[in-house]
């Protein structure tokens, strides 16, 4: 379903206690004036990343002086940034992660950057997909059902590593890439510094949810061997699922258009995945064009088809951690990401590279 209109509140979400941010930058007493010590450290995240995304406009075929446009962006960027410590005001301030990520969109794309990291994804879809079927038997193999849904759960930990909005992974992907079955395997143990993951499946084992809507995040291996298999399986169980993928290009997230051609490439003739029936299997455009996400402001398409989900997923640490973590539903929920910057670790007391399984249930 193509995204359309203006954007609307998500039907599922308890607005009157609803903060898009999960980590307060500011409080009520603060000085205006003055940048707090986590705006700040914030600030610095940004400026840390500019190299890498400025390396990736650089070798843009697509825009003509690809180069000079590229260090342009740094320049304004970084400019940007550089105000935001002396007054947090300046620019729609004070900053957060949601205003941070949309002023660098707009400055690149007021440059004429569309998609900056439209190779990488390219060449990581390409791979997934290849790696699909492989990963599919592996799950289908454990017969227990709950260790199978604990494996499907370490898939999406596993994926949701390509991240190229975090610098250090970023500069980790350029030189050497990463293994989806050795990650797996080298996941920080549990306890995570979140985990739920044995409620979820105590529930899972008892309960088929009706439908179920998933905020996906980043191409490559995190959509194609974490998210769809773990899709896979609530189909086969009956669950009908909506996955909403971003509008427009954003970092190496995976956008609508893109997922459609994904899809399209792993069903069968007879719409199946992996032998599994497709046909309840929906993507929407969420109306989103950042790597985090406002649920105040999303399609009215994924609003029309998710008013009657009874389970929400947000995967990813922009979606499901940065933003959104503490935000209530009327439905159960589930919060799933990575943690990959050390600004989110330390909040939540854990380590850098830290699992988030956060779930909900409101039965209970």
């Amino acid at each position: 379903m193509e995204s359309s209109g203006e954007l609307v509140g998500f039907p599922l979400l308890v607005k009157a206690s609803y903060r898009a941010c999960t980590i307060p930058y500011r409080f009520p007493g603060d000085n205006p004036n003055k940048p707090t010590l986590t705006e700040l450290s914030w600030i610095h995240l940004f400026l840390n990343s500019v190299p890498s995304f400025r390396k990736r406009a650089e070798t843009d075929s697509t825009v003509a002086d690809a180069p000079a446009r590229a260090q342009k962006f740094a320049q304004r960027y970084t400019e940007i940034l550089e105000d935001f410590k002396k007054d947090p005001e300046s620019h729609g301030g004070p900053p957060d992660c949601i205003l941070l990520c949309r002023i660098r969109e707009q400055i690149l794309r007021e440059l004429g950057f569309r998609d900056i990291f439209k190779k990488v994804k390219d060449e990581e879809n390409s791979k997934a997909i290849t790696l699909f079927e492989m990963v599919v038997r592996l799950n289908d193999d454990i017969k227990d059902e709950a260790k199978r849904v604990e494996n499907l759960v370490r898939g999406i930990f596993a994926g949701n590593i390509f991240d190229l909005g975090s610098a250090q992974l970023a500069e980790l992907f350029s030189k050497d890439g990463v293994s989806f079955l050795a990650s797996c395997q080298n996941l920080v143990p549990r306890p995570w510094v979140i985990d739920d993951l044995d409620n979820f499946v105590q529930k899972w084992t008892r309960k088929t949810w009706k439908k179920a809507v998933i905020f996906v995040d980043n191409s490559g291996a995190d959509i194609v061997l974490g998210i769809l298999p773990f899709a896979r399986e609530l189909l086969r169980r009956g669950t009908k699922v909506v996955l909403a993928a971003n509008d427009l290009p954003s970092i190496n997230d995976i956008t609508y258009t893109e997922l459609i051609e994904i899809l399209s490439e792993l069903k069968d003739e007879h719409g199946q995945l992996a032998g599994v029936d497709a046909s309840n299997l929906l993507i929407v455009n969420s109306g989103n064009d950042l790597p985090v996400i406002d649920l105040a402001s999303i399609s009215q398409e994924l609003e029309y088809v998710a008013g009657d989900a009874d389970l929400v997923i947000l995967e990813g640490m922009g979606r499901g951690i940065e933003t959104n973590l503490y935000a209530q539903f009327k439905c159960d929920s589930l919060k799933i990401g990575m943690v990959k910057h050390l600004e989110v670790a330390q909040f939540l007391g854990g380590r850098l590279y830290d699992c988030v399984f956060k779930y909900n249930d409101i039965s209970s």
